[in-house]
């Protein structure tokens, strides 16, 4: 009997369904939340089975709906909020940096924040400047802040369901381009599982890998082709950049003596730049070759499809990185696709 498949998409949507039965108070809100195509396919049903008083649209206005959802959570109801970009999301800056952020300490642990705010990565189709920014560097300097970049199907659930139980202000930053990644039902981790934040995804002995987000798919097929030529690379996955366990990663760095940080955002002070100098500080003399961080150029994206082609980082950039730090030639990868598409499936970002 063939195993049942899930995908990403319908993991989130099973998480915030598990989430709203578990909390009867619980509100559900956002940008489009019950439309026809309800946030790629990830809050279908939601307003259907319970009721448009608990989910809800919201005015496209990310500041107003940025406070309604704090205030709520002050006063003790659990908020669920999305927004479709994260770079509209900018707007709300003040709410989440001034108010979200600063009430747990301001009144010395007394009170909370049991907020949960979906911000969605764009990216192809020409999006450009404006609608593909990757900021979990941004949200992560914030003490307060509790971020988390889901990468795998197994594990994604699990992960927006405990973000959203929790009484922490969290953003939850989901990569458009994984909504479709599947796996089989079998090897989901239950969403009532404590998630482990770091974990190693492969397992080897001559490389580790640092990654999360979309560019962790990039890593797993970089690892796939490199196996090929006898290299083994460990790939550790930071689904939460402010929950680090660096006791997982500093063990792996003694196993490997090499490492390549890939960053979803810019590469400039970014999450990539902190861990490598962490790594840096305590295992300076054992490297064998010096750190590689592999993200985004400093400069906005284009929206031009061909200026495009060579600012995203992909499998190849990290192989043929992997295989010049070991000292040996390999071929390329045959992506055969178009570098802005995630796959076939993908027939627009809206």
């Amino acid at each position: 009997m063939q195993n049942k498949t899930t995908t990403f998409a319908e993991e989130i949507n099973q998480a915030q369904h598990c989430a709203m039965a578990e909390d009867n108070s619980m509100i559900c809100m956002g940008l489009g939340i019950n439309d026809p195509k309800a946030i790629f396919g990830t809050t279908t049903g939601l307003q259907s089975k319970f009721g448009s008083d608990r989910v809800f649209d919201m005015p496209t206005s990310e500041n107003a709906m940025t406070g309604v959802g704090i205030g709520a959570a002050i006063t003790g109801t659990r908020v669920l909020m999305t927004h479709q970009r994260v770079d509209f999301f900018l707007l709300a800056m003040d709410q989440l940096v001034n108010n979200a952020a600063k009430w747990h300490y301001m009144f010395n642990g007394q009170m909370t924040v049991p907020l949960t705010i979906r911000l969605i990565i764009g990216r192809g189709w020409g999006q450009g400047p404006t609608h593909q920014q990757s900021l979990q560097s941004w949200f992560a300097h914030i003490p307060g802040l509790k971020v988390v970049t889901p990468s795998l199907t197994d594990n994604v659930g699990q992960l927006l369901y405990q973000s959203i139980m929790d009484n922490n202000p969290t953003i939850f930053l989901e990569h458009r381009w994984l909504h479709n990644q599947v796996t089989t039902q079998g090897k989901c981790l239950p969403l009532l599982g404590e998630p482990e934040f770091t974990r190693t995804v492969r397992s080897g002995k001559d490389y580790t890998i640092i990654s999360n987000s979309f560019m962790l798919s990039e890593a797993l097929q970089a690892h796939s082709h490199l196996l090929r030529y006898g290299i083994e690379c460990e790939i550790i996955e930071i689904s939460s950049p402010t929950h680090i366990n660096w006791t997982h990663i500093f063990a792996s760095i003694e196993r490997t003596k090499r490492c390549l940080i890939t960053e979803i955002g810019h590469t400039f002070s970014s999450v990539a730049s902190e861990i490598s100098h962490s790594i840096y500080s305590r295992y300076y003399s054992l490297l064998q070759c010096p750190i590689s961080i592999i993200g985004l150029p400093h400069y906005p994206e284009p929206t031009s499809y061909k200026l495009t082609k060579n600012y995203y980082p992909n499998a190849n950039t990290l192989s043929l990185k992997i295989a010049e730090d070991i000292g040996i030639n390999i071929a390329k990868i045959n992506l055969n696709k178009h570098h802005d598409i995630p796959g076939e499936w993908f027939k627009g970002p809206f």
